[in-house]
């Protein structure tokens, strides 16, 4: 079986470098997809409360015959349940749904600057799922350098994980530096750009990561895919990376990414195709309908 290198957390955690995520995976769907990410080998999931999918993917732990001390599961608070009361409970509901006593890591999904506030709670709130040991590990998703300063400055422990918007379109090396700077590691989603697709190369046109020629130069004279070599240059960055697909074929392809190296020079290539367009949504944006979704119980 392929060995996926792990990623050492702040607090001393361990973690699968490559993850598998099932943002936008139907519930319906969710189950199978997870059940062949762990035949294949994977062994970090990611999930959120707010994909709704919870469920299906504590099913295909249940099944699939691993121990539990075997697979590293992530899920994330939504931000209509932020608040110290709120938080704990919304760690039941995922707890509930997922089947699990213990979760690996919870992070929050949004910083929600318009609330920050109860952003604070929520995260103190994870502070004390830590320290009695409900969580192994806490961090924040979607967090931008001035978000993390405000947060450090009214809790007391510092994220471990810091999930961000990140592919060869836009890299944010200035979250990157903020987060190694503060001992936090920096977890890419959409790690091959695949989730959305990036205007900004004139009126009505769109490019994606997939069909860059300079990837496909690289993916060429390794004899690999593009997504393939996108995702071996997070891990050779140090990041992790959360793919997703419901394809049996392309999880497989997706995991098989530890058998050659980027040469510094392909690195660099990479690196320099930053455009600074962002694909998802601005973390900055209040988004008062979308935060107020709120999450069912289990």
């Amino acid at each position: 079986m392929t060995m996926i290198p792990t990623l050492t957390l702040n607090n001393g955690v361990t973690m699968p470098a490559l993850g598998f995520g099932v943002f936008q995976t139907p519930p319906d769907e969710t189950a199978a997809a997870v059940r062949a990410a762990l035949e294949v080998g994977y062994r970090h999931i990611d999930t959120a409360a707010a994909y709704g999918n919870e469920r299906g993917v504590g099913q295909a732990l249940a099944q699939s015959g691993l121990a539990r001390d075997d697979v590293f599961v992530e899920t994330k608070v939504w931000v209509s349940d932020y608040g110290y009361d709120q938080t704990l409970h919304a760690f039941d509901k995922s707890a509930r749904k997922l089947g699990l006593d213990q979760l690996d890591l919870l992070i929050l999904h949004q910083p929600a600057p318009d609330r920050f506030d109860l952003t604070v709670g929520a995260y103190r709130a994870l502070e004390k799922l830590l320290a009695d040991g409900a969580v192994r590990a806490i961090g924040v998703s979607n967090f931008m350098p001035h978000h993390l300063d405000t947060l450090l400055g009214q809790v007391e422990v510092v994220p471990a994980v810091n999930q961000v918007e990140l592919h060869p379109y836009f890299t944010q090396p200035t979250v990157q530096a903020a987060d190694a700077q503060h001992g936090v590691l920096t977890q890419a989603w959409s790690p091959i750009g695949g989730i959305t697709f990036y205007p900004g190369w004139g009126d009505d046109t769109r490019r994606s990561t997939l069909d860059d020629p300079t990837i496909a130069g690289i993916a060429a004279a390794h004899g690999r895919t593009a997504a393939q070599v996108m995702l071996r240059w997070h891990l050779q960055q140090g990041r992790s990376a959360i793919p997703k697909s419901v394809t049996p074929a392309r999880i497989a392809e997706n995991f098989d990414v530890v058998s050659f190296d980027l040469t510094a020079d392909e690195l660099a290539a990479i690196d320099a195709l930053d455009t600074g367009v962002r694909g998802g949504p601005d973390p900055d944006v209040p988004r008062p309908e979308f935060f107020a979704r709120a999450i069912p119980e289990a």
